[in-house]
């Protein structure tokens, strides 16, 4: 992909559905008993494995991608059945870890697989607290990573404290423990993204959240629903930073999902000096959401740290390349979590930065940027990471000359229309 440069952004524009959620209504569609109805799903990669992988186990799903509904035949806690090949998870840390939850229980036995990338992923942290509770696992090549089996067993509720704020690794032990036998609750070092325990609630789980501890009963049975999906923020985080970087702009962002747990680029944007303004601000379905309007502004540096770094994990790419663009100093800490997405987005941030001429260095926990240094056209390696490819397809608009993506397709995984719907902007 060859990126233009930008000259201005006006006009409105409606993001992809919220990844989280477009998961994790199709596996608790799986397991209710009936049919689930969702609107506004995300017809991205990573949200098609699920699909495929729960298919796999005979579960009925009817996808419509022109409409963006899905409709799924639930069959109940207990009705999944042996997948006969392997479930192939594609590029999903989400797939992967929620699903184990669900396969830790299952009278059978799962063989579990991904692409390249996530075979280099840490499954360990979902592999001990499951393990703990009755599953049983075996990596197939490389220790707690996968591939792997499951053999799901009879389970015990745990009360699990985990070494990281991760909604993927809190989700995978709360659906375990819809199954196990007593409470189950896990408690982090920050509160990480909370989609689980609101749609828990929806689907009629006994669930209960207090401070960084969430504990769930086990249940009998699920409840189908319909299920509206607003659009991900992260999704929107892209053009929220084109908007304030490109001189003479206005976008505003329809409908966005501004989850408490999951704002943290409003938090960063504000602390940066933003022009930004929420509008039509509405909680129908235990997720608020809201029309996001940001304007042309100057930004400053600022200070990135401690539980405001689960509410913006998946952002920081794109905070990194608004830094670059802003006067001052920003200071990114205690994002190590970093090290193991889809790249090691500390160092590929650095490196592709620093090919355009910004100012940054990698630190153990995060980076410092030092901005306002112009940045120019360069080559950049997405290394098949979709938040990176998107970042630097903004910062590629920005820059002076031509900025070339390589592997600028790896998009599809979590937003398919990202360079029309950008183009339709300029």
């Amino acid at each position: 992909m060859l990126v233009p440069h930008i000259h201005h952004l006006q006009g409105e524009i409606t993001v992809p559905g919220d990844k989280s959620i477009s998961h994790r209504s199709i596996m608790l569609g799986s397991i209710a008993k009936g049919t689930t109805e969702v609107t506004g799903f995300l017809q991205g990669a990573d949200c098609l494995s699920s699909i495929s992988c729960f298919e796999k186990m005979g579960i009925e799903i009817e996808n419509n991608p022109a409409a963006g509904t899905v409709r799924i035949h639930g069959k109940g806690l207990r009705g999944l059945t042996e997948p006969a090949s392997t479930l192939d998870v594609g590029n999903s840390g989400t797939t992967t870890r929620l699903m184990s939850g669900i396969l830790a229980a299952q009278p059978f036995t799962s063989t579990v697989d991904g692409d390249a990338s996530i075979r280099k992923r840490p499954m360990g942290r979902i592999m001990t607290p499951l393990s703990q509770m009755g599953a049983v696992f075996k990596s197939l090549h490389t220790e707690n990573c996968a591939p792997f089996t499951i053999t799901g067993g009879r389970l015990q509720g745990i009360r699990y404290e985990s070494p990281v704020a991760s909604a993927q690794v809190k989700s995978a032990v709360l659906l375990a423990g819809l199954y196990a036998e007593g409470e189950t609750s896990v408690t982090e070092p920050y509160l990480s993204r909370n989609h689980t325990e609101l749609m828990f609630e929806t689907f009629g789980v006994d669930i209960k959240s207090e401070g960084t501890t969430a504990t769930v009963r086990p249940a009998v049975e699920l409840t189908p629903q319909r299920i509206d999906v607003p659009g991900d923020i992260s999704s929107a985080a892209y053009f929220i930073a084109a908007g304030l970087l490109t001189p003479n702009s206005e976008i505003t962002i329809k409908n966005v999902g501004i989850n408490p747990t999951r704002d943290g680029i409003l938090t960063v944007c504000k602390a940066m000096g933003a022009d930004i303004a929420l509008s039509n601000v509405k909680n129908d379905i235990g997720e608020p959401v809201a029309d996001i309007t940001v304007s042309s502004t100057s930004l400053h540096g600022c200070t990135i740290e401690g539980d405001l770094i689960p509410k913006l994990i998946d952002e920081i790419p794109i905070i990194a390349i608004m830094a670059a663009f802003a006067n001052g100093t920003t200071v990114i800490r205690d994002a190590q979590e970093l090290k193991v997405k889809e790249s090691n987005r500390i160092d590929v941030m650095v490196k592709n930065l620093s090919a355009m001429g910004a100012d940054i260095e990698a630190t153990e926990d995060g980076m410092i940027i030092r901005g306002g240094k112009p940045l120019h056209g360069a080559t950049i390696d997405s290394m098949a990471d979709h938040r990176i490819a998107m970042s630097f397809a903004i910062a590629g608009g920005l820059a002076e000359g031509d900025t070339e993506i390589l592997g600028a397709e790896c998009v599809n995984i979590s937003y398919p229309d990202f360079y029309g719907d950008l183009y339709n902007l300029m």
